[in-house]
């Protein structure tokens, strides 16, 4: 087993883990509601947050974890995950027909992490699929900031794998798993927009 599976695995344990514990504290404040505790703002504040907190495990699960081949996801499961990163300033669109595959929906992801973190004050996200195989993550902002060092990580330049820092990691596992796939990923930049294909 190859170190990308090891991460994958490790990525797919830990979301695992935490689900139960998430959905435990979210029965807990349903109990309390049901026994007649009342609806604060601090309890609504914990009830928001676990939603927030349950979405990223979701959004990390496909993202981060394994994806077996020929495993499908469903739509409704993508746009569900793609909630945790939907802000006032920041719009994602899931523009794909139908299911996806498991690793397709992987790469897309980590493609969104990526477009997103060049986007210090918000923007749009797009996703769209041309035929069954080329992917588009195009990002849209009036502000865009890439890190070179990160954005060169994609196509096979940038640091070795132990300069890699946690904020770029999405990026390394991106080139990383297209290239097992043997996928090439392509990046375009210009004015106020910046793209990955893959």
């Amino acid at each position: 087993m190859d170190k990308t599976d090891l991460v994958a695995l490790v990525g797919s344990r830990i979301c695992h883990d935490l689900v139960s514990p998430l959905g435990a504290i979210g029965n807990g404040l349903e109990l309390m509601l049901l026994a007649g505790g009342e609806e604060t703002p601090e309890m609504a504040l914990v009830t928001e947050s676990l939603g927030g907190a349950a979405a990223r495990i979701r959004y990390f699960r496909l993202a981060f974890g394994a994806a077996g081949d020929g495993t499908m996801v469903r739509t409704a499961e993508i746009e569900e995950a793609l909630g945790a990163i939907r802000t006032p300033r920041l719009s994602v669109s899931w523009q794909v027909p139908g299911d996806a595959l498991r690793r397709d929906a992987k790469l897309a992801l980590l493609a969104v992490n990526c477009v997103e973190s060049a986007m210090p004050i918000g923007g749009q996200i797009t996703i769209t699929r041309d035929g069954p195989q080329r992917w588009s993550i195009h990002g849209a902002a009036d502000r865009l900031r890439p890190e070179g060092d990160s954005w060169g990580l994609l196509q096979g330049a940038g640091t070795g794998d132990a300069d890699i820092t946690p904020a770029q990691v999405h990026f390394a596992l991106l080139a990383r798993d297209a290239g097992a796939q043997d996928r090439a990923i392509v990046v375009k930049e210009g004015a106020g927009e910046i793209g990955i294909s893959f």
